[in-house]
């Protein structure tokens, strides 16, 4: 690859996009990158400023999926990414109502999207609003054409598209439940197209035991799991009671405190072995899109141990956080990816489960490769040419060439 100078020109920063390989070649995790298109599937190109990185770099958004590993162990031996607040979403700026809306929002992507990219969780708070069922913030459990984002039903029809178009496809719903209507729920699930995927609460084990096997839920096309957080709403509606199944900590500031994973107030305390989910939250109170991949970081991976320790040494089935696609590397993708290697086969890497063996029985982990680079930093790293040539270094070389009268100095980063 050549850089050419001019013989005229004094003194001119020049991107020199063209001395970049990464423009044409996938990068892994890691890797510098400038745009997403350079990095593989699963990741995307981002720099993390809460971390002091601010160098672009690829990072994860995809999870593993655990079902690549069999789908023959109970539905609690594995664990899915899970959106909090997943309707709310950046950009959206008016309510469906055609009034701006003014709520906090949690996530940068579509349901749609988010499920193509791995997230089997959805976290949907539904309200009674407009003579229908909206998905919604509030202010003192009421919905406000301020604080409303769309009607269920249009997402709901979403994840109905989904299913039908990925037949293998588990997706667990989450309902914090302000709808008082009489079956308004299930009238909007029907409406939807959703119950002909309806787990039955008949099949959940309210004792601790084990679920079904995940391969049977997939036979069976039973692969809608339905959480309300309305007791009565289970006899009378048919609809699961979270807390009867399931484990949670505490969302918020009072579930990000190091060392510490107390139950929020509505669930049994974590270790409580008769509900056999285990729920993990990672957000702040207010969602923070500048802070959220320093959270989903190291932090995340930190309280998923923590948590497993006080869980009665079971790893979370689901995983809860904001802005699910921010990380400094990994992030909630890479936590989910080793709450499923301990829960499937028991090794500290899903790549690391052994196919048809004994549960403990890992791979043996190869040795990193060498760098290939000494680049540290942005402008480290400096290249000359000669004669008008840019050298770029392999994979992931991107060039800031200060082009200074007949030579070109490139530097890499």
């Amino acid at each position: 690859m050549r850089c050419y100078s001019s013989n005229s020109t004094p003194l001119i920063l020049v991107l020199c996009l063209v001395c970049s390989p990464i423009l044409s070649l996938a990068a892994s995790q890691g890797s510098s990158c400038v745009i997403n298109r350079n990095c593989n599937s699963g990741l995307h190109c981002e720099t993390c400023m809460a971390n002091r990185n601010i160098k672009p770099r690829c990072t994860r958004i995809q999870p593993s999926d655990p079902k690549s590993k069999g789908t023959d162990l109970t539905f609690n031996r594995y664990t899915w990414l899970t959106t909090h607040n997943s309707f709310a979403r950046l950009g959206q700026i008016r309510s469906k109502t055609g009034t701006p809306n003014v709520a906090p929002r949690n996530q940068q992507d579509t349901i749609t999207q988010q499920l193509n990219n791995g997230v089997r969780g959805l976290m949907l708070d539904m309200y009674d609003f407009l003579n229908d069922i909206w998905l919604c913030h509030s202010y003192g459990g009421n919905c406000y054409n301020y604080t409303a984002f769309v009607p269920a039903l249009g997402v709901l029809k979403e994840i109905n598209v989904f299913l039908e178009a990925n037949p293998s496809e588990v997706i667990t719903i989450f309902i914090e439940d302000y709808v008082t209507s009489p079956m308004g729920l299930p009238k909007v699930f029907n409406e939807s197209g959703l119950i002909k995927y309806w787990f039955p609460v008949s099949r959940m084990p309210k004792n601790g035991g084990d679920w079904p096997l995940l391969s049977d839920m997939i036979k069976l096309n039973q692969r809608l799991l339905v959480f309300t957080s309305k007791s009565w709403k289970e006899n009378k509606e048919g609809i699961a009671y979270e807390w009867t199944y399931v484990v949670e900590n505490q969302y918020g500031k009072g579930g990000m405190n190091a060392g510490s994973c107390p139950n929020r107030a509505e669930s049994a305390p974590m270790s409580t072995t008769s509900r056999s989910l285990v729920l993990v939250n990672y957000f702040p109170d207010i969602p923070d899109f500048a802070t959220a991949c320093k959270h989903n970081s190291a932090p995340l991976l930190d309280m998923l141990n923590t948590c497993h320790n006080l869980s009665a040494n079971r790893w979370a089935n689901f995983i809860a956080v904001d802005f699910y696609k921010r990380s400094d590397g990994g992030g909630a993708a890479e936590a989910t990816d080793v709450a499923n290697a301990h829960l499937i086969c028991g090794c500290n890497k899903l790549s690391l489960c052994k196919d048809n063996s004994t549960f403990g029985v890992c791979e043996a982990q190869a040795k990193p490769s060498p760098p290939t680079s000494t680049s540290t930093g942005i402008l480290t790293g400096i290249h000359r040419s000669v004669a008008g040539e840019c050298w770029a270094p392999p994979r992931s070389c991107t060039a800031i060439c200060l082009l200074l009268w007949k030579r070109i100095h490139c530097y890499s980063f």
